[in-house]
């Protein structure tokens, strides 16, 4: 699928067989491919598919997983099949999948740079912007929950400003601190919780992004809108021991 037919997808109602591939992947699983590229008109007919058919999930199917640009579906082959699973999804009308402007944007308070983003000198030399600037580019750039994944709570924010796209660390870190915000390519995104990590930590924000006893468990939603913006470490001070006592409210706008 090209990227020239990728962005007439939102043009009107379409039979998902004539926009989408099946790939089998085992014998209880196959997958939704829309497309090739990560772009924000195929994103938006996965996420499109995807609530049709939790809305209305047919015969057999367990479940399904979105991804930037197909959707995984679980079946149980003793309830039905591949083919005839496959057959009648190739009959779904997914009607219209607008790529719309995100109904909340989520403000995320950010301390750049020093312990807080220790690749911010880097990113600034790599890319011969300096560190100002590579915070004003960052921060000036409302991004797309495209998935979630890796981690719970890990969301894919795209897309980043081209001047800004560098290769993932040769080395990853074994240990990166939740709330670490990194860039990686044309992605950036936030670590939820402490793990390894390979992306370039440009800076920190105390906020939590993933919660068990939340619900929904995760503060962002596919489709949602992050603005990212410069605190100073006092702020995030301020923030940080809000949100351990569990006194801070996430701030978000509605963008339409």
């Amino acid at each position: 699928m090209t990227e020239e037919k990728a962005e007439q997808h939102d043009a009107g109602s379409r039979r998902l067989g004539a926009l989408a591939r099946f790939l089998d992947l085992g014998d209880t699983a196959f997958a939704v491919e829309f497309g090739t590229v990560i772009a924000p008109e195929i994103n938006a007919l996965v996420h499109r598919t995807a609530a049709l058919l939790a809305a209305h999930p047919p015969e057999g199917m367990v479940e399904t997983v979105p991804t930037f640009r197909s959707l995984l579906v679980h079946y149980d082959p003793r309830r039905t099949c591949a083919a005839a699973l496959q057959e009648s999804l190739a009959a779904l009308d997914i009607g219209e999948a607008r790529v719309e402007a995100p109904a909340r944007v989520w403000r995320i308070p950010v301390l750049y740079g020093g312990e807080a983003g220790p690749d911010l000198g880097d990113v600034a030399r790599a890319t011969g912007l300096g560190e100002d600037e590579v915070i004003a580019r960052h921060a000036g750039t409302v991004y797309r929950v495209y998935v979630q994944g890796f981690l719970p709570g890990f969301a894919y924010l795209g897309d980043l400003p081209a001047e800004l796209d560098l290769p993932r660390l040769t080395s990853p870190r074994v240990r990166v601190p939740a709330g670490s915000v990194a860039i990686a390519q044309r992605m950036t995104g936030i670590y939820p919780v402490e793990s390894p990590g390979g992306w370039r930590l440009i800076g920190h924000t105390p906020l939590r992004f993933f919660d068990p006893a939340r619900a929904p468990p995760t503060l962002f939603t596919p489709g949602d809108g992050v603005r990212f913006v410069p605190a100073g470490p006092d702020e995030h001070a301020a923030i940080r021991a809000a949100v351990a006592r569990g006194a801070h409210v996430p701030d978000c706008e509605a963008s339409r």
